[in-house]
Order: structure tokens, then sequence, then C-alpha cells
């Protein structure tokens, strides 16, 4: 074998990436270090119960991104599932790192007029040991606070990779991360999540992330399949069966574990509010799970696995917006409802041309846009006195309030997501060609294949070797 073929040329595109992470460590070091910050007697103080809830809930959160690996992984064509559960994990780091140098500042920075933060006000973690959170988080630590909405930030752009599967290129989706979480995440948490963020000051509630999280991801996932247009299996309606359903299952048990400090966790503190958000939770995936599933069975499918798992996903998305501002038993009918719409988008989405490979506009746009109206329905200051009161006890105001927020997000998110797409396929060709389309990521992207009973070792000429694992 020539030495050529061994050693490909190395381009500048592949060396970039590399290069700007040497630029940030290098810069990193000479961040000086600041003593933590010590409360003293008339300071607010730390309350070791929140900061331990939340410390947990941090860790649930993070959870969830490899929950959603494997319920994506699982769901995709076998060729496919270690490059899509990848994309999924990848932004633990890509974020992880991002959210320290800028993220947060732009985040929770200093607000310019309400609509992004002063990138300056934590750069590289500045300042972020300096004193407790603001307003119902004042009892933990900053850094507490930015490391739990860290993992919010990281697995946004994981759900958009459902949409995208099987077609696009790993390169590609990592610059989409970086400019995803700067352009569409950072100034829609700072609208809705900052104390002087123009969504949270106009009125608009989102406990947990409904537009946040759900609305800027599913948006983002519906612009994606429309600038990678349709895979060919698509095209050819070929039916492709889910590479491995218990790990559907798995992911689903990961991610509603999970969501406890998603939506509890939102309450920053442990107190009976976060108690309401957790069963609110549980409740609404329960509902949903069985909504989706029965209402399969009236379309004369049988009750199935995927089902079940998809529906008690969209539950959770669904009340992840009112979670803190709703009580337990209208918590079923959120989870209903959202099931109901989600499922029924599903079924127009697969009479159309629009190839989101996993539903992810479907389920978690959609299911988000749901949750945030359901909030201003069923919104009651008896649960969240920091809440209002929803269209069902009077108030439509606050209704009308929530569906001003939904449409400002929806068209923000769409927008600018689709310009993103569209540059970065300009620059760097997201689509993957048609021949390693059908070879498979995993091996075209990544020379690793998955196979149910082997083992794989990679090989640096490229080549992929099997080896029985029994």
């Amino acid at each position: 074998m020539h030495k050529s073929n061994l050693m490909k040329k190395i381009t500048f595109k592949q060396i970039a990436p590399f290069l700007v992470l040497i630029a940030v460590a290098i810069i990193a070091a000479f961040i000086k270090p600041v003593a933590d910050y010590v409360p003293g007697p008339k300071d607010p103080q730390y309350n070791t119960s929140d900061i331990a809830w939340v410390l947990i809930s941090t860790a649930l959160v993070f959870l969830m991104t490899p929950g959603l690996a494997f319920f994506y992984g699982g769901m995709v064509h076998r060729k496919n599932v270690i490059s899509t559960m990848i994309k999924s994990v990848v932004a633990a780091g890509v974020v992880g790192v991002l959210w320290v140098v800028c993220g947060f500042s732009l985040s929770f920075g200093e607000s310019f007029h309400g609509f992004i933060g002063n990138p300056t006000t934590f750069a590289f973690y500045k300042g972020v040991n300096s004193g407790p959170a603001w307003g119902a988080a004042n009892t933990i630590p900053l850094s507490l606070f930015s490391l739990f909405q860290m993992m919010f930030a990281v697995i946004t752009p994981g759900l958009v990779v459902g949409a995208v599967a099987e077609r696009i290129k790993f390169t590609s989706y990592i610059l989409f991360t970086v400019l995803f979480s700067l352009l569409v995440y950072a100034p829609v948490a700072h609208w809705s999540w900052h104390p002087d963020g123009f969504l949270a000051k106009m009125g608009a509630l989102d406990f947990a992330g409904g537009t946040v999280v759900h609305i800027t991801a599913g948006c983002a996932a519906l612009a994606g399949a429309l600038v990678l247009k349709r895979r060919k299996s698509h095209i050819e309606h070929r039916e492709i069966p889910p590479a491995n359903i218990p790990y559907v299952l798995i992911g689903t048990g990961l991610l509603w574990f999970g969501w406890f400090g998603f939506n509890a966790g939102s309450a920053v503190a442990a107190n009976s509010l976060a108690v309401n958000a957790f069963g609110t939770t549980n409740t609404a995936a329960a509902s949903a799970g069985l909504a989706w599933m029965f209402f399969d069975v009236l379309k004369g499918k049988k009750p199935s696995v995927l089902g079940f798992c998809i529906g008690a996903v969209v539950g959770l998305v669904a009340i992840t917006p009112a979670a803190g501002f709703v009580a337990i038993p209208q918590s079923i009918i959120i989870g209903v409802v959202g099931a109901l719409v989600s499922n029924i988008a599903v079924s127009i989405k697969q009479k159309s041309t629009l190839d989101d490979t996993l539903d992810v506009f479907p389920c978690h746009g959609i299911g988000g846009m749901v949750g945030m109206l359901l909030t201003g329905v069923f919104a009651s200051k008896a649960v969240n006195s920091l809440g209002n009161d929803g269209l069902a006890y009077g108030n439509a105001t606050f209704f009308f309030t929530q569906l001003k927020a939904l449409s400002i997000v929806v068209l923000y998110s769409f927008t600018v997501s689709y310009a993103i797409f569209k540059f970065i396929n300009f620059i760097l060709p997201m689509r993957v060609t048609e021949e390693e389309e059908e070879l498979g990521l995993d091996a075209s992207q990544h020379d690793e294949k998955y196979s149910q009973g082997t083992l794989v070792v990679h090989q640096t000429s490229g080549l992929v070797e099997e080896m029985d694992a029994h």
C-alpha cells in the first residue's frame, strides 16, 4: 500500500478546529484566578440544601445528553448509529468550552437593551465565583447557576441531530453547533431567562426551556431538513427499520430520569416548587406516552415500544415551559394534548416531502409550542406566586403574551438557523456524497461501524475490521 494512501493531504479546514482550540487553551492559561466569594453577615447567604439539589440537577441534565444519543441512535439505520450518537454527545465538548469562553456571557451577561448579554461580562468565566445568582437563585453561587445552565445549552443543538441524521457531515455539524449556540440559543436564553431580557419583561413565562430549548431546536431542525434536502432512501420511499429498539427504550428512561433535573432543578432551590415541577414532569410524560400509544391503536396500529417512548418524550417537552407554573392535575391534559397534536403533525409530515429523519420538528418544535400555549391556559399564581394566572383562570392577556413570545421565537429561530445552514453549506458543503450516504456515515465519516454482536477495530488505513463478539 502506498504511503500516500495512509497519509492523506491535510487541508486548512481540517486544521482550523484544532488551531482554534489551542488558541483558546493558551488564552485560558493566562486568566488570573480569583478567590471565591464568601458572604458576610449582611450579604445574601448560601443555602447548602439548595446547592446540593442544583448540583444533582446539573448532573441529571447532563445525563440527558447520552440519553438522547441512545434515543436517536436506536431509531436510525444500523449503518448510521455511531455517527448519530456522537453528534449528540460531541455537543458536550463543543458547548462545554464555548459556554466558558463567551456563551454564558452572551446568555446571562450585562444586558444590551434586553436582546443579548455583554460577551465580556463573564468571558472565560471571569467573575462567575463573585457571589450568588440573582432572583430566586440567590441562595446558590452564580458559578453553580452557570454550570446548570450550561447543560441546557449542551443538549439543545444535540436535539437538531435527529432531523439531519444520515446525511450531514460531522465537521459541518460541529460548525453548526458553534454558530447555533452563539446566534440562536444565547439570544433566546437572554430574552427569556435574564432578568432584563425583553421577553421576560414582557411577562412571557418559560420555566425550563419550552422556547429556549425545544422551539429553537425544533425550528432549527426544520431549517436543516429543508437545506439538506431528502435522503435517497426517503425519495425512494424505502422503509428503514430502527437499528435497536432497546436503545430507544434505554434512551427514553435516561431522558425521563434526567428531565427531573431539567424541570424540578429549574426551581433552583430545594423547595415545594421543585416538588411540584417534579410531579408535573412525571405526570405529563406518563399521560403523553399512553395517549400516543392508544391513539396509534385507534388508527389501526398495534401498541408499540416506539410509540410509548416517543409519546413520553413529547409529554416531557410539552410540560417543560409549564412545569413550575401549573398544578399536577393540569399536567395530564398538557401531556395528552401535546402527544395528540405531535402525533397528528408526524402523520402530516410523513405524507409530505419534508425529510425530518426522526421527526424533531413535529415532536420538539410543535411540542414546545403546545407547552408554551398551554402554560398560557393553565398557569396559576396559586402554584407559583412569581408566575401568572392563565386563560383558564380568567386572564386572557397572559395567553396572548405567550402566543406573542412563541411567534417571536419561532420566526427568529427558523430564520437565523436557516441562514446558518445556508452559510455553512456555502463554505463547507454539509451533505455527504451519495456514495457515502449509501455506505453509511459510521464508516464514511468515522471509520467505525455499529453491528449487533460485533466488536469493531479502527484501522488507520480507513478499513473496518469486524470481529465476532461471541
